[in-house]
């Protein structure tokens, strides 16, 4: 079956914006991030062992927040954070078990190790894994995989991405990780890793929020609170270019009551704040709701067929090709799949180009040759960080 492709133009952006990312420590990002390491080392046990993955999507997962001391110069963690894994996952191959929860829960504290300076994961995060076995009929349609076929849509669901990023959508982002950078760190380490960055753009006038969870054993007092607050927000404005007016940091501190957004590990989720899968940054990092963007919860899923996953990380990729192809200055890209068709075959292909320069046929006729990488693109996700 050909897909169908729709091309249209793209309107230009609007005056008005607004962009999110939540940082590395972010309990929501923790989720997100844990998930996609427990599907990296699912795909990679799968490998190695067997030579090819088999069927999984360990794609839930709920932090519910612990209980903590903060005060200045240290406090100290009361209850520790708990962090639920559920989803399905293959666990017996030709009479071999797979120790899935072993698996699960290893990579789990190395992600929340690589995130969080300051949390130790043998006490202070408890891990609770519930992956079961799949359904027969999603592990059926998987097994096409395994035989060298191309895989088979295992949802009816749908991705979307678009190209270029805006200038407010490339600083939220890089605000961000320069606050997270192991260069920023070693400078200012009383910066946790729970870090948000709100951009908002009114006619062409931009201001970004920031809040910072800041670790207390590096704060003496309410005044060195203050002067490091203010460093972290001329630190920031210096570097982008910015106004210190534009930029805000830990808007909700009260100073005269000493009500400030301080931690013992550098993240909300020691006390009381809690997190779960999808509600965070989409495949792109960031949370854009002026642009096209998918609710769906894409980390964790298995890389091969779920389409939830690989749509949305391919549509984005497809409409950065659009833009380097020179088919058009800006482009969006929406696909939808169909359960148990090819994943080769979307049912709708919508294409949105600002500016096009080419005719229709010599558009088409490159996304249908692009959607021919499709069985192939899982590596660059599984593969992304080795």
């Amino acid at each position: 079956m050909k897909s169908a492709i729709e091309i249209q133009d793209l309107a230009p952006y609007p005056s008005q914006e607004m962009a999110e990312r939540k940082g590395l420590g972010h309990p929501d990002t923790l989720c997100d991030e844990v998930v996609e390491s427990v599907s990296k080392a699912l795909s990679t046990y799968y490998l190695e062992h067997f030579g090819s993955v088999f069927h999984y999507n360990v794609d839930k997962a709920l932090l519910v927040g612990g209980a903590s001391a903060p005060k200045y110069k240290g406090g100290k963690i009361l209850e520790p954070i708990e962090l639920f894994l559920a989803g399905r996952a293959t666990s017996l191959v030709n009479g071999e078990k797979i120790p899935v929860d072993e698996l699960a829960v290893a990579a789990a504290k190395k992600c929340i190790s690589s995130h969080l300076r300051f949390l130790d994961v043998e006490k202070d995060i408890r891990i609770i894994p519930k992956i079961r076995p799949g359904s027969s009929e999603l592990v059926a349609l998987f097994k096409r995989f395994g035989a060298g076929e191309i895989p088979l849509a295992n949802d009816t669901s749908f991705g979307v991405g678009y190209y270029p990023f805006s200038d407010l959508e490339k600083k939220v982002l890089e605000i961000e990780l320069f606050l997270n950078s192991p260069e920023t760190k070693s400078l200012f380490p009383y910066i946790g890793e729970d870090i948000k960055v709100m951009g908002v753009r009114h006619q062409g006038k931009a201001q970004f929020t920031v809040a910072v969870a800041m670790v207390d054993r590096f704060i003496a007092d309410i005044g060195d609170y203050v002067e490091k607050i203010n460093s972290i927000r001329s630190s920031v404005a210096g570097r982008f270019g910015l106004d210190p007016a534009q930029v805000f940091v830990n808007t909700a501190d009260n100073y005269p009551q000493e009500n400030i957004y301080l931690t013992v590990s550098g993240t909300s989720a020691e006390n009381g704040d809690d997190g779960q899968v999808g509600r965070g940054n989409r495949v792109n990092g960031l949370i854009t709701p002026f642009r096209p963007m998918s609710l769906e919860a894409s980390a964790g899923k298995n890389p091969i067929s779920h389409v939830g996953k690989i749509y949305n990380h391919f549509a984005f990729e497809l409409a950065r090709e659009l833009v380097a192809q020179g088919f058009g200055d800006a482009a969006e890209v929406f696909l939808v799949s169909q359960i148990g068709k090819p994943i080769t075959q979307p049912q709708s292909i919508q294409i949105k180009l600002q500016n096009r320069t080419a005719f229709r046929s010599k558009i088409e006729a490159f996304v249908m040759d692009y959607l021919g990488l499709l069985p192939h693109f899982w590596k660059k996700i599984v593969l992304a960080d080795k």
